[in-house]
């Protein structure tokens, strides 16, 4: 059984109203602004799917977690006002109008689900991508796959909208703090203390409370409590 439920991703952004009308036109969900100036994306469904919040800190360094996204064509995200940033045979790597990298998969057909992958960085080597993936899978569900090209992913995540979290090792490790990462809630904090999570401080917001924690990678995630 999985210690925790996805729930939902947050963006760190230097503007709120213009990073999220650019994701709400390459994912297809509504961009609502909030007072302080923060934002978020709501699905057909209701349920937020992608918060975007201002930080004062720019973005210094390659994301450890981007955003794959399925589209018709990579110029949608060029109208909408991404650069590119390498050309690869099945996918453009682009930069979003914060500066943020996200791959775009051309599609001729399948665009009923424009949110694709989660990409995360890893340590290079099989046995690295493969143990961050099983570690994940553990803690959110899903299933474990290794491809032969060395990287590992989870797929089937339930209540993802992503079709899985793929681990691919780089060279370079983790520095600064993520400006993307994933949000999971847990009926048992220290259960996932237990499964290998570090700590790192707990906040809250008026009646909400979380806990911000690091996976055996050091990428950051938040965990909700009820």
């Amino acid at each position: 059984m999985a210690l925790a439920r996805y729930q939902d991703l947050c963006i760190d952004v230097a503007d709120a109203r213009r990073s999220g009308e650019y994701w709400s036109t390459m994912l297809g969900w509504r961009l609502e602004m909030h007072d302080d100036g923060d934002a978020h994306l709501r699905d057909d469904g209701g349920r937020i799917q992608v918060w975007l919040n201002v930080v004062p800190e720019p973005k210094s360094v390659k994301n450890r977690v981007h955003i794959d996204v399925n589209a018709e064509s990579v110029q949608r995200a060029l109208d909408a006002g991404a650069t590119v940033f390498a050309e690869h045979p099945r996918w453009t790597t682009l930069l979003d109008p914060d500066g943020q990298e996200h791959c775009v998969f051309p599609r001729e057909q399948g665009l009923d689900r424009r949110a694709y992958e989660l990409g995360w960085d890893c340590a290079e080597g099989p046995r690295a991508s493969h143990d961050i993936a099983t570690w994940w899978c553990e803690m959110v569900g899903g299933e474990v796959h290794d491809s032969e090209e060395g990287y590992s992913w989870v797929q089937d995540i339930p209540g993802c909208p992503w079709e899985s979290f793929d681990f691919g090792g780089v060279p370079e490790p983790k520095t600064v703090k993520n400006r993307v990462h994933v949000d999971v809630r847990t009926d048992d904090l220290d259960a996932l203390v237990a499964h290998g999570a570090a700590v790192l401080r707990a906040k809250g917001d008026g009646g909400l409370r979380w806990t911000v924690l690091a996976d055996p990678d050091g990428n950051e995630f938040c965990a909700f409590t009820d």
